[in-house]
């Protein structure tokens, strides 16, 4: 026997608010949110903060980005979440400042226990510097911290933390060679 999903429960307060609440962002996200044409940046940045997330200045996220719980959510000032991007905000996501997360990206902190029958779920953190580009097509796993300055290639798979200021790709991830800097 592997999992039964009959002996699944969720723990006590995971999804962090009221089942009312996730399912009013759930509606206002899917209509409000989405429906909103490109340019209302400040629109999307007001519904997020109404939720609870912590959006810093002149951030731009795209109406078609999708964010679990925005409750979780962190994003610096300037920084850019990008079109179908998936934040999959089980447990917290904080992106730091001018960091770059691009299209069709997926960030994903939850997690199950599949060596018990009970496939306990659980949820860890994913932490994404300063001026940061997670390039197109990127998944990062559970419990990764990425370094201020790193650059992540596109389509690669980040199953382990990435050092600050490396260009990092591949599947899985990992350093290539230092970022150069630029003035």
């Amino acid at each position: 026997m592997y999992q039964d999903l009959d002996k699944f429960s969720l723990p006590p307060n995971f999804r962090g608010k009221s089942a009312v609440i996730v399912q009013l962002w759930w509606l206002i996200q899917n209509t409000l949110f989405s429906w909103s044409p490109q340019f209302l940046y400040g629109w999307r940045r007001f519904l997020l903060r109404l939720f609870g997330a912590s959006i810093g200045r002149n951030v731009l996220v795209r109406p078609s980005a999708r964010i679990t719980y925005p409750w979780k959510l962190s994003i610096g000032e300037y920084s850019w979440i990008g079109d179908d991007v998936e934040l999959y905000t089980l447990g917290e996501i904080r992106i730091g400042a001018n960091t770059v997360i691009s299209q069709r990206s997926y960030l994903c902190t939850g997690t199950h226990d599949y060596s018990r029958s009970t496939f306990d779920i659980s949820a860890q953190p994913i932490h994404i510097g300063e001026q940061v580009w997670v390039a197109t097509d990127v998944y990062i796993a559970p419990g990764i911290h990425i370094g201020d300055g790193a650059v992540v290639g596109a389509r690669s798979t980040v199953l382990q933390d990435l050092p600050a200021e490396m260009i990092c790709y591949g599947n899985p991830a990992r350093p290539i060679k230092p970022r150069p800097r630029v003035s």
